[in-house]
């Protein structure tokens, strides 16, 4: 069956157009209290980023849910992947997450963790989507659901952040410039790396509500490259507005982008014998990662775009590394989900190692040049993927790349957005064919 509200990530959109309504969220929390109710006593976790709308949606969720009669906890901003982690160490029911992660204010959304930390399989999600269009009822007055807050939220994230390295683990005098796009890590990420010895300077850590991800963390990283040079940093770390994605700049005020970090993962992993099989990247990974990776004899597939295809495909394996362009990043070895902190950890840790500067360390994977164009379209009866007149264009493209690149077409699971990606090895060409094929897009579906 088709899922009418879960995308890829989620249930996300414009706040205040269905289904991201004060509305629809009370009736969403009544569906997951009932559909979690078959365990017996029902106990969610609700964790938020900084938007301003976290506020009501927050409250309209945990009045369903009591009605349903499950129990909440309230953790108030923390990163996405630290409500995956308490829901497992608290033993919940469910967790749930309302962010829009990188999108910016006006956005908001609903994630999903199950009581092992994962994201919910779509047997659930489609059993929490039949009881959204049921009818509501409120169970017996004795038996509603309680609100409580946890207190010592932070405090336990931060330390389960630490155990992700050795004890012995010492950052000291490596400075270190951290951008939390005025988000959900603002709080615990500069804690973490300063507990670990590092002089870490911090930007983007002053949510008001209405300025996450706006012109900083990993979307954006101009202000964090030239924080890194004014400051004379080691290295630069940038998360997004939920802290499961994460990009680094070098000394040299370059961006250091997810292919890049799990190539420094993967060697580091390889050297030591740790890592187990081989490595899991997406449609959208450079060709330059999947290249590096064979000739070091490391096996790598390609999942679907999305972080929870990437988590599926390395479960199937049983391997314990992969990730996105992007920046979400999975640790199988430390943790259930992708979690930007624990990723930036594992990275400062295997340079720490190999005695290599960040600009060092990329330098074994020569990327491939790539074109990725954001087109938006006005969805209507006819996908952008199944016009006609876009599939002879990109036809048209792939024959011109021939065996030397890659075309692809996908629409984002988040935004009404066709991504046109063109890569291969001579720039010029990728440019001008990502250019000529996202032209081809938007005229046929002009928003």
């Amino acid at each position: 069956m088709d899922k009418r509200y879960f995308g890829t990530d989620g249930i996300r959109g414009r706040v205040g157009s269905a289904p991201i309504t004060p509305e629809f969220m009370l009736k969403l929390g009544w569906a997951v209290g009932m559909a979690f109710k078959h365990h017996g006593a029902c106990r969610v976790l609700i964790g938020k980023d900084t938007r301003i709308s976290g506020y009501m949606f927050e409250s309209a969720l945990e009045a369903g849910l009591s009605a349903a009669g499950a129990h909440v906890q309230l953790l108030g901003p923390m990163p996405t992947p630290a409500i995956a982690y308490l829901t497992r160490t608290f033993m919940a029911d469910a967790g749930i997450v309302i962010s829009a992660s990188h999108n910016p204010f006006y956005d908001n959304g609903i994630k999903f963790f199950s009581a092992s930390g994962s994201k919910l399989p779509d047997s659930l999600e489609l059993e929490i989507e039949r009881l959204v269009e049921a009818p509501m009822s409120v169970v017996d007055s004795a038996a509603l659901g309680k609100v409580t807050r946890v207190e010592d939220a932070p405090g336990r994230y931060i330390e389960f952040c630490k155990s992700s390295v050795p004890t012995s683990t010492s950052f000291k005098g490596q400075s270190l410039v951290l951008d939390c796009a005025h988000g959900a890590t603002y709080k615990v990420a500069p804690s973490v790396f300063r507990e670990l010895g590092a002089q870490v300077s911090v930007i983007g850590a002053e949510p008001d509500g209405l300025n996450i991800n706006a012109g900083v963390g990993s979307t954006d990283t101009k202000a964090l490259r030239e924080a890194v040079l004014q400051r004379g940093a080691a290295l630069g770390i940038a998360f997004d507005g939920d802290g499961d994605r994460v990009l680094m700049v070098d000394h040299e005020g370059l961006e250091v982008d997810g292919d890049e970090l799990l190539y420094i993962m993967a060697v580091d992993l390889h050297q030591r014998g740790l890592l187990k099989g081989g490595v899991v990247g997406t449609l959208m990974t450079n060709l330059g990662l999947e290249l590096a990776l064979k000739e070091l004899g490391i096996p790598f597939v390609r999942a679907k775009v999305g972080d929870r295809y990437v988590m599926a495909e390395l479960r199937e394996r049983n391997w314990l590394l992969g990730g996105e362009s992007s920046g979400h990043l999975v640790c199988l070895s430390h943790t259930s989900t992708g979690d930007g902190i624990i990723a930036a950890l594992q990275v400062l840790k295997a340079l720490q190692r190999s005695g290599q500067s960040l600009s060092e360390a990329r330098q074994g994977m020569r990327k491939c040049p790539q074109k990725l164009i954001n087109v938006r379209y006005v969805p209507g009866a006819v996908s952008p993927m199944d016009d006609a007149g876009v599939q002879a264009a990109v036809a048209e493209t792939e024959a011109r790349m021939g065996d030397a690149g890659r075309v692809l077409l996908r629409l984002s699971g988040t935004e009404p957005l066709v991504r046109v990606m063109v890569e291969g090895q001579d720039a010029v060409l990728v440019e001008q064919e990502a250019a000529r094929l996202a032209e081809v897009v938007a005229k046929t579906f002009a928003e």
